[in-house]
C-alpha cells in the first residue's frame, strides 16, 4: 500500500529551519511514502463566525489535504517553550468536528529544530493538543537542537538526526499502514 503523508511547517519564514527538515523528509521518504508539504501562510486565524458560513478557501484546502492522508508530519520550532501560533492555529481548525475531524485517531510524528532543547517543550504540549481530537503520536519525535547550522540549500545536512527522520518516517508508515487495514 502506498502511504500518502501531509507535512506541515510551523514556521513562515522564507528560510525556516523547520521547513527545511520537512523537505529533507520528503527526499528521504521511503519506497511507497509521498510527503506533501502544505502551506499554512494563507490561513485565518480560526474564529467560529468564519466557520458558522462555511470553511474559507484556504481552510478547505487543508482539510481536504489532511483528510485525505494516510499520516499527518508536523515540524515547528519553540516559540516561549510551546507551539508556535501558526501550528496551534492550523490544528485548531482541523480539530473541528469531533469524530469528523480529520486528525481524528490520525498517526501524527513530530520533528522539532529549534534552541538548545530541540523543541521538546513544544512536542509535550502538541501531545496535549492532539489528544483533543485522539490523534495517534508516533515516536521516536525528531529533536535537533540547533538546526539553523545545519541548513544547506534549503535542506539540512546529513547529520545524526538523519537516522532519527528515516526512523520517524519508517514509524509513521507503519502506523499509517496498519490504521488503513483495520479500517
Amino acid at each position: 500500500m502506498s502511504v500518502r503523508l501531509v507535512g506541515l511547517s510551523g514556521s513562515l519564514r522564507q528560510t525556516s529551519v523547520n521547513t527545511a527538515l520537512l523537505r529533507t523528509a520528503a527526499d528521504r521518504a521511503p519506497s511507497g511514502v509521498e510527503l506533501r508539504i502544505e502551506p499554512l501562510d494563507d490561513l485565518p486565524f480560526y474564529n467560529a463566525d468564519l466557520e458558522s458560513t462555511g470553511l474559507p478557501a484556504p481552510v478547505a484546502r487543508l482539510h481536504a489535504a489532511v483528510a485525505n492522508a494516510d499520516g499527518l508530519l508536523l515540524a515547528f520550532p519553540e516559540y516561549n517553550w510551546s507551539v508556535p501560533a501558526v501550528m496551534k492555529n492550523a490544528l485548531d481548525w482541523l480539530s473541528r468536528g469531533g469524530v469528523d475531524s480529520p486528525l481524528h485517531r490520525l498517526p501524527v510524528g513530530m520533528m522539532s529544530a529549534a534552541g538548545g532543547s530541540g523543541g521538546r517543550r513544544a512536542q509535550a504540549h502538541m501531545v496535549d493538543v492532539l489528544g483533543h481530537n485522539e490523534a495517534d503520536v508516533v515516536g521516536p519525535a525528531v529533536r535537533i537542537a540547533r538546526g539553523g547550522q545545519h541548513v544547506v540549500d534549503g535542506r539540512l545536512g546529513e547529520g545524526p538526526w538523519t537516522a532519527e527522520v528515516d526512523a520517524l518516517l519508517a514509524a509513521l508508515a507503519d502506523r499509517a499502514r496498519v490504521v488503513a487495514d483495520a479500517a
